[in-house]
């Protein structure tokens, strides 16, 4: 990027950051470093440091500074996979202590806290975040390591305001108590819709599966911060832990980076009058939405053509779809639809963060929409 005075916009940043022309040809599209190993200069010299591609590669370092720049901050870390960050992070808790978790989150990220850090002495604890700061203050403790949540939540679409979640946190470390993290998982709003390293968030990440690689064709996952400890701590577990993305997956989430903007406005744009739809039908019973992102979850009214449950007609609209393609996750140009209580929180049944059946969840993608109304439109009068 230009070393002048003037701060690039956040569409310039999404083209830019970590896509500058290769150092050694001028190519606009820098190459893919699809090596495992590096010749070094002697026993000992690495060349320009690197060694070994579980530790550094040039594709993974250009992702890694397009997500801190796009997030505003100063370390961008990557990962295999979302679940791969989740894990990493749960790592910042140690045995003795806690994490206090939103009430509404990813099926996996439940399952990874309650079956694999609980059994390790870290305990979780579910709160609903976006009550309000009260609820968060009578939470913490001097256990607490680390406040952890989404925002929109998956699969509900609640808000938590972060600003006042980094000022509760903040407010306990100026009254004498232990100040814990705030990690804000970003994936289902993306930089673009929100930053939350500026509202004072100590830790953000992404499942970049999503909205940042945005077709569907790559897992991969990253997190950013401006903390230098919490960023050699991440490294430190990235390269232990061995769970690092391969070079031509980094190279598929920058280059979807560089349309991340476009994408986001057209996600939205359809999301809206998705919910306008959904909102204008008598067989409706809820319709969530945070009022930005293409993410949309609904809850049909028991009845319709068959007089079935909510829960059936869920099922039926999720199969009767033709655009909307029947499938787990999330954040790319075509749209996608599943129940989550019975696909992606099917880990959650039977716990205080179990989502309803009937509940609908929608992944707004960016084809015409009237097209996408009539395909729902079509489902929900089958059902």
């Amino acid at each position: 990027m230009p070393d002048d005075a003037r701060e690039p916009t956040f569409e310039t940043l999404a083209v830019h950051a970590g896509a500058e022309p290769d150092e050694l040809t001028g190519a606009v599209s820098p190459p893919i470093y699809q090596t495992s190993t590096f010749a070094q200069d002697g026993v000992g010299k690495p060349r320009g440091g690197y060694e070994y591609a579980r530790s550094q590669n040039p594709t993974r370092e250009r992702l890694e500074r397009a997500i801190a720049a796009l997030e505003g901050g100063t370390h961008g870390i990557a990962f295999a996979s979302g679940s791969a960050v989740t894990a990493a992070l749960a790592e910042l808790a140690g045995p003795g202590e806690e994490i206090v978790v939103g009430d509404d989150v990813y099926g996996g990220t439940y399952r990874y806290l309650e079956q694999v850090r609980r059994s390790a002495g870290v305990d979780a604890r579910y709160v609903d975040l976006s009550a309000g700061q009260d609820v968060l203050w009578e939470a913490l403790t001097e256990r607490t390591r680390l406040v952890w949540f989404e925002t929109p939540s998956n699969p509900n679409l609640k808000v938590v305001d972060i600003a006042l979640v980094a000022a509760t946190v903040a407010r306990r470390g100026a009254e004498g108590g232990r100040r814990p993290l705030v990690v804000v998982d970003n994936t289902f709003a993306s930089p673009a819709l929100q930053r939350p390293l500026t509202k004072g968030a100590d830790i953000v990440f992404h499942s970049a599966t999503k909205y940042l690689a945005g077709h569907s064709d790559t897992i991969l996952g990253v997190a950013a911060t401006s903390d230098d400890a919490v960023a050699d701590r991440l490294r430190f577990l990235q390269n232990a832990m061995g769970a690092v993305p391969g070079p031509l997956d980094c190279f598929l989430v920058l280059r979807g980076l560089r349309t991340l903007h476009l994408r986001m406005e057209r996600h939205g744009q359809n999301a809206t009058a998705i919910v306008a739809f959904l909102r204008d039908r008598a067989d409706i019973a809820t319709v969530n939405y945070p009022g930005f992102g293409g993410m949309v979850s609904f809850v049909p009214a028991a009845g319709g053509a068959h007089g079935r449950t909510a829960a059936q007609r869920a099922i039926a609209v999720a199969e009767g779809t033709h655009l909307f393609t029947l499938a787990e996750s999330l954040g790319s140009v075509e749209s996608l639809i599943e129940v989550p209580g019975a696909m992606t929180h099917l880990s959650v049944a039977g716990s205080a963060l179990e989502v309803d059946l009937g509940l609908v969840r929608l992944s707004v993608g960016i084809e015409g929409i009237d097209d996408l109304v009539a395909d729902l439109a079509g489902a929900l009068d089958q059902a």
